[in-house]
């Protein structure tokens, strides 16, 4: 298959991974491929990298044949936006991967650099990052303004080969490492139908400094075994444990999920959980009140 048709073939899979959403903002995904397909990205002239933003580092990543280039500007709720738990995942699977020749390029606009600190601390975050206070990248290439568009794998050029963020569909995901890897896809599994025993949770009040645990049962009622692909969630705050065998006909899924509470107040939080159902993704929520 010719460059060009594979190219082809990874922008449309993109757009088709995105096939729950609403008509309007599936035509948005397909204009915004096309139009960042090929696209050159401009870096600025220096970029300062350090770890946890404090230690500098020298981390070059420019002669590298593939990058995944990340922008986040922390606007508004920045343990959701930066979902650092999930960057280490794949960070660490990419590398096993192709032995760690694919860096991660991470810019963050700040908001409150002190707050990207504690973040980094809390997740054991230990990746280079670049602190881009003057949001130099974004002004350079005007980025979409939809977070889901906003990760790019480049090639040695730095031309756009894919746009679109692993962490949060691991449709996207699959292109990243096939095109790293030159790997064919998995066939897709036969569907099968579940229940939830309760598709969202409301812990009620409890204090700040209380962890709170559900466990959401999925109940497999079809006639092929199901398969739990990736379960993303809409705030760092919020963890999630699950088993990743299949699950037979009749059998049950367990996702816990954990909820540690950054701020007070009223929370309501997503899961979206990919699985191979005709409905997929499945949203599984938590809410409740968080007091000092």
């Amino acid at each position: 298959m010719s460059k060009n048709l594979f190219r082809l073939k990874c922008m449309l899979l993109a757009v088709l991974s995105l096939a729950s959403c609403k008509e309007s903002e599936k035509d948005t995904a397909l204009r915004l491929v096309r139009e960042w397909d090929g696209k050159e990205i401009k870096f600025p002239a220096r970029s300062i990298f350090t770890i946890q933003g404090k230690d500098t580092v020298d981390f070059d990543f420019e002669d590298a044949e593939y990058k995944v280039v990340t922008y986040v500007d922390t606007i508004g709720c920045t343990s959701c936006k930066l979902q650092l738990h999930l960057w280490k995942a794949l960070i660490e699977e990419v590398d096993s991967l192709t032995g760690g020749s694919v860096p991660f390029v991470f810019h963050f606009h700040p908001k409150d650099k002190k707050e990207l600190q504690f973040l980094f601390r809390r997740d054991k975050f230990d990746y280079p990052v670049c602190l881009d206070e003057h949001d130099e990248l974004n002004r350079l290439n005007a980025f979409p303004s939809d977070m889901t568009f906003q990760t790019f794998l480049l090639d040695a050029e730095n031309k756009v080969k894919i746009i679109g963020n692993p962490i949060l569909n691991p449709n996207v995901k699959d292109l990243y490492i096939k095109q790293l890897t030159g790997k064919s896809l998995p066939s897709e599994s036969p569907t099968t139908e579940v229940t939830v025993s309760e598709p969202e949770h409301h812990f009620g009040t409890f204090p700040k400094d209380e962890i709170q645990e559900h466990t959401f049962l999925l109940t497999n009622w079809g006639d092929a075994p199901l398969f739990i692909n990736h379960v993303a969630t809409s705030c760092g705050c919020t963890r999630v444990e699950y088993d990743k065998h299949p699950v037979p006909p009749s059998g049950t899924a367990e996702i816990k999920v954990t909820y540690e509470a950054d701020n007070t107040g009223y929370f309501k939080k997503a899961i979206t959980v990919h699985c191979n159902t005709e409905k997929s993704p499945l949203i599984l929520k938590i809410c409740g009140e968080v007091k000092q």
